[in-house]
C-alpha cells in the first residue's frame, strides 16, 4: 500500500483504511461494518457505503444498490457483485479512473481463522466469504468496463482472480506516471 502512496489516488475497502489510513476513500458497503468501526472518525477522505443506515456517521455518502451484474453508470448508485471488491471498482469508476489497479484481491481464503488479509470479521460481521461466488460475478464488469476505455490490472501477489490482466504495482503505477 505505501508504494501507492502520493503516486495514486486509493480507495480502502474496509479494513484496509488500517493499512492505508491517508487513503483518498474509505469504502465499506455494510451499515454493521461501519456500526463496528464507529463510523471510523479518524479518516479524513470521502467515505461510501450502500445499506442506507451507514448515513448515521457523519461523512459517509450512501450510494443505491442497482443490481448485481454489470457496471453502475449514475453515480448515484452501485452494481454490487456481491462484494465489496466489486463495488469499489463501479466506485473507481463513478471517481473518474481511467486505470484501476487491484491490491490486495486474493478472493480466497487461506483457513477459517484467515478469511481476509487480517484474520476473520469481528461479529457480528460476516465470519466467512463466499468467494467462489464472487469470482464468478467479476465476469459481468469486464466488458461494460472494456467498453469504457477504463484499463483494469490486478496487482495482487496472490489471487484466484482472473479475469483482468496481472502485473506489478510498481510496473502499473510506472506505466501511469509514464502516461500523465
Amino acid at each position: 500500500m505505501e508504494t501507492c502512496r502520493h503516486r495514486a489516488r486509493v480507495i480502502a475497502v474496509n479494513d484496509a483504511h488500517r493499512l492505508a489510513p491517508w487513503a483518498d476513500v474509505l469504502y465499506g458497503a455494510d451499515a454493521k461494518w461501519w456500526q463496528v468501526y464507529g463510523g471510523v472518525p479518524s479518516f479524513t477522505g470521502l467515505k461510501y457505503a450502500l445499506e442506507r443506515d451507514a448515513a448515521r456517521w457523519p461523512g459517509v455518502t450512501v450510494l443505491r444498490n442497482t443490481g448485481e451484474d454489470g457496471l453502475e453508470l449514475d453515480p448515484t448508485g452501485l452494481r454490487t457483485g456481491r462484494n465489496s471488491g466489486y463495488q469499489a471498482i463501479n466506485l473507481a469508476v463513478h471517481l473518474g479512473a481511467r486505470r484501476i489497479v487491484l491490491l490486495g484481491y486474493d478472493m480466497q481464503a487461506r483457513s477459517d481463522a484467515e478469511s481476509h488479509w487480517f484474520g476473520a470479521h469481528p461479529r457480528p460481521l460476516f465470519a466467512r466469504s463466499p468467494y467462489h461466488a464472487f469470482l464468478a460475478k467479476f465476469a459481468t464488469i469486464v466488458e461494460p468496463l472494456r467498453e469504457l476505455g477504463i484499463e483494469v490490472i490486478n496487482a495482487s501477489r496472490e489471487t484466484a482472480l482472473e479475469v483482468f490482466p496481472l502485473g506489478t504495482i510498481d510496473a502499473s503505477l510506472a506505466a501511469a506516471e509514464g502516461s500523465a
